[in-house]
């Protein structure tokens, strides 16, 4: 197993106590990073900085709906006030609903978009005056970005396909000081993945030529080889961790 070294470094990632981002944040504790937690359940983010790091001189938590810019600012100046900056940030709050387009209602698209979509950009943009030359930002993109979705997910899937986009986006703007980079997970057993996969599992195993489900530690390890420094060349780039579901 690699061993990153990230010490002096710290990681603001959102959706903390979700599959991903508490992987991420597991990997980024191991390899000597400091924590900003954010999610918007306070108790499990209580539980999960208590778990990661019980003297809490390493980590904070910030109890925040990414949905809404002064939540997403507080954090960031908390990033600031503990540990002085933000040197990778790791957007990885998101939700994943099954709702077919014919009967999906205004208010379930928007808060599908407001999550996943509106979400990313407040906190990478409340973030950029805190990130310190040569920061990073990774986006949890999806094969739905690349695949529209499966059925009943139309939205899910047209928010990572603007994730796709932003990322682009924002390695050309970002660039030389910020790399901007994406990563695009297949089927990942995770808590928001788990009641679809009761349902698909099989088909979906049938379908990888891997045979299998991912990880969230394998997404995470993607997550932070981009943020090393084995990956200062690359910006603007997806990987994709997805057992060969689905091939670029």
């Amino acid at each position: 197993m690699t061993v990153w070294n990230f010490a002096d470094k710290t990681l603001l990632v959102t959706g903390a106590t979700g599959g991903i981002g508490r992987a991420t944040a597991e990997l980024f504790q191991a390899a000597g990073a400091n924590l900003v937690l954010v999610d918007i359940n306070p108790a499990a983010l209580i539980d999960t900085a208590a778990q990661l790091d019980p003297t809490g001189a390493k980590a904070i938590t910030v109890c925040a709906d990414v949905t809404q810019m002064e939540a997403c600012l507080s954090a960031v100046t908390s990033a600031v006030e503990r540990f002085g900056g933000i040197d990778v940030l790791v957007p990885s709050a998101g939700i994943y609903r099954d709702e077919m387009f014919a009967t999906m209602t205004s208010e379930q698209w928007h808060l599908t978009m407001a999550v996943n979509l509106d979400g990313v950009f407040n906190i990478i943009r409340a973030s950029l005056p805190a990130m310190r030359p040569e920061g990073s930002i990774i986006n949890l993109a999806s094969r739905a970005g690349h695949s529209g979705g499966s059925l009943g997910h139309a939205h899910y899937g047209a928010t990572k396909g603007g994730i796709l986009a932003l990322t682009r986006g924002l390695a050309r703007e970002l660039g030389p000081r910020i790399r901007v980079n994406a990563v695009s997970p297949g089927v990942i057993e995770t808590p928001m993945t788990a009641e679809a996969l009761v349902i698909t599992g099989d088909d979906v195993i049938r379908q990888t030529p891997l045979a299998r489900f991912g990880t969230a530690v394998e997404v995470a390890s993607a997550i932070a080889f981009l943020a090393s420094a084995e990956a200062t060349f690359i910006t603007g780039e997806t990987i994709h961790v997805n057992g060969g579901i689905y091939m670029d």
